[in-house]
């Protein structure tokens, strides 16, 4: 069934995160590489592993479709080298340079303070930008009301007002060794109290704007983005001078990092890092749509308006309910009045033929095409059923058929078992699905349904469980 474009998001976010850094006389993470792999080893696998955190800037779901600044930047990426993008949703800097080195992620997409310590670790790529390190205090109940000069007269302006202070920060956090710099100038000390290694600084942030403690200190970036979510918070006091942040690959790759580097050259050159930088920092009332919405994986755990039909015809079927709203996204973007050149209207894209077979009398109605495409996928479920016995394959084989058509999906399958390949395994049969636009193919006396540029349903599979695996990251099951 033919589907509007998908316009993926290209990926992640800069929130710059729980800064966390080891100490160098930590033994709980790999220190050097254990691995020898490369950019010509991660060619020839074919996927960049990212290692990134998920938080409200650099990793999320909004309106059903994964965004972020990260996220975008390693979408970029990963065209520039020709790779598929897999991603690994980490917390805490220590184990993000465990699994580098180990050779479970081959680039960590978290954005890292430039210092020569963690040079120990894993080298450092071209810089993206600089920030500073800013204090994170509470205004006044009152402060609305509060005349600007009165206001600015409440807050700490001075590090040495710090003195004798308690700053939360997270644990072993370049945060930390830069206030107890700043506190040895001093005749008293800074009280510092440091975190969990699993707490997050967006949570330091939140527990600042309810009261739960006084400060925390933090990226300017991250700073400016939790300001928009709570307005009652300061942000103005500067603790650092400019610093340099960037990603960060193992020691002993260095083809990838050259390659990295090349990239973020040319992005910058060509205007689009800008673009972007400005699209998740410098672009305020879009920044507090996204964090605040219902529709977001860090304002709420919803994917569309349609959520709660979803996951009761998702029971019909016996799917988790993301994976069937991954299939409606991919189908409409959620949209009710969605149409296609083909003439396929509706949340499920139902042709008309199909929605009068399954139930449909209008389209445009959600509630109505949910539950005819629901019973067309059930229709195709119980058809492959007897001839795919394995539940994970078999969906691949339902899935495709939604988009193209039962026929196509025949003929590849018979195109599989003429070249001795098992029709029931769907890596055998998407080769011959993308060859069906070639005439020795097409015009074969097994093929019925003839030509078709069947890239289409190939990708159509691959989106939808791609995104499903996305989904399940960030959006609860129940």
């Amino acid at each position: 069934m033919p589907r509007p474009v998908y316009l993926s998001s290209a990926l992640v976010v800069a929130l710059l995160l729980a800064d966390c850094s080891p100490q160098s006389n930590s033994k709980d993470f790999s220190q050097e590489p254990e691995v020898q792999v490369d950019l010509g080893q991660i060619k020839e696998r074919g996927f960049l592993q990212a290692i990134v955190d998920n938080n409200s800037i650099s990793y999320f779901i909004y309106r059903g479709q994964p965004m972020g600044y990260e996220y975008e930047l390693l979408q970029n990426l990963t065209r520039y080298l020709n790779l598929k993008l897999k991603i690994k949703v980490i917390s805490g800097i220590e184990q993000s340079i465990d699994l580098l080195n180990k050779g479970e992620g081959d680039l960590i997409a978290f954005p890292l303070t430039i210092t020569p310590e963690r040079t120990n670790y894993f080298s450092f790529t071209e810089p993206q930008f600089n920030t500073r390190q800013v204090l994170v205090q509470k205004k006044p109940a009152n402060w609305r009301r509060m005349p600007p000069k009165q206001l600015e007269r409440t807050m700490i302006r001075k590090t040495a007002e710090l003195v004798g202070k308690e700053v939360h920060v997270m644990k072993e956090s370049s945060f930390k060794r830069h206030l107890d710099s700043l506190s040895k100038g001093f005749a008293e000390r800074i009280i510092i109290h440091e975190d969990s290694a699993s707490a997050e600084t967006e949570s330091l942030i939140k527990k600042v704007a309810m009261g739960e403690i006084q400060y925390t200190v933090t990226d300017q970036t991250i700073a400016m983005v939790n300001a928009i979510y709570y307005p009652n918070l300061d942000i103005n006091t500067e603790l650092s001078a400019p610093q340099q942040i960037a990603w960060a690959v193992r020691k002993n790759s260095p083809d990838l990092m050259i390659a990295v580097n090349q990239w973020m050259k040319e992005l910058k050159r060509s205007g689009k890092f800008r673009v972007l930088f400005n699209k998740y920092f410098n672009n305020p009332r879009s920044s507090q749509i996204r964090i605040t919405s219902d529709y977001s994986s860090f304002g709420g755990n919803k994917l569309s308006p349609y959520d709660e039909q979803i996951k009761r015809e998702a029971k019909i079927l016996g799917w988790d309910w993301r994976l069937l709203a991954s299939v409606v996204y991919q189908e409409s973007n959620f949209q009710p009045d969605a149409s296609s050149w083909a003439g396929a209207v509706g949340l499920m894209q139902l042709m008309p033929g199909t929605a009068e077979q399954f139930g449909a009398a209008d389209r445009t109605n959600p509630y109505q095409s949910l539950r005819a495409g629901v019973r067309y996928l059930k229709y195709l479920d119980k058809l492959w059923s007897k001839y795919i016995t394995d539940k994970n394959e078999r969906l691949k084989f339902v899935l495709s058929s939604y988009n193209a058509g039962l026929s196509h999906i025949v003929d590849a399958r018979h195109l599989a078992r003429k070249y001795g390949k098992d029709p029931s395994k769907w890596e055998n049969v998407e080769v011959y699905l993308k060859q069906k636009s070639n005439p020795k193919y097409y015009r074969d006396p097994v093929v019925v349904a003839g030509y078709c540029k069947c890239e289409e349903p190939v990708n159509y599979v691959r989106d939808v469980l791609n995104r499903y695996e996305e989904y399940k990251i960030h959006i609860a099951e129940v």
